[in-house]
């Protein structure tokens, strides 16, 4: 089992900075990739970006690519979405989940893939 625990949501306005973390308690983040996802009132959750287990491979949605950029930290269990130039349309509660995998390199977008989530964060941003 894992828990994860998102923070360090909140309201901004467009144009500001927000980051947000995933921590993990349970079993270490060496053994999953890492992803976030977010969901916005009457929408479906979808993916954000996601962070493999070695580290290397990172994948980020068309909408925030050059904006967003996950990290992690090993030493704290900890997984990071630092979001940049935030637009009133990434208004959503995030997630943070995770996807046990075999191969450290695998990272997916498929929110069915993914084990175990956080309860979410709300981010909201004012025009």
């Amino acid at each position: 089992q894992v828990q994860l625990v998102e923070s360090g949501g909140g309201l901004v306005q467009a144009g500001d900075s927000l980051r947000l973390s995933c921590a993990a308690s349970g079993r270490t983040l060496r053994s999953y990739a890492m992803g976030w996802f977010r969901q916005a009132p009457g929408k479906e959750r979808e993916f954000v970006g996601v962070i493999s287990s070695s580290g290397l491979i990172i994948y980020y949605a068309d909408s925030v690519k050059g904006r967003f950029t996950v990290s992690k930290d090993n030493a704290k269990n900890t997984v990071y979405l630092q979001m940049s130039s935030l637009r009133p349309e990434d208004t959503a509660v995030y997630y943070c989940a995770a996807d046990r995998v075999i191969n450290s390199n695998y990272a997916s977008r498929n929110l069915n893939e993914y084990d175990f989530w956080g309860q979410g964060t709300q981010v909201t941003v004012s025009s």
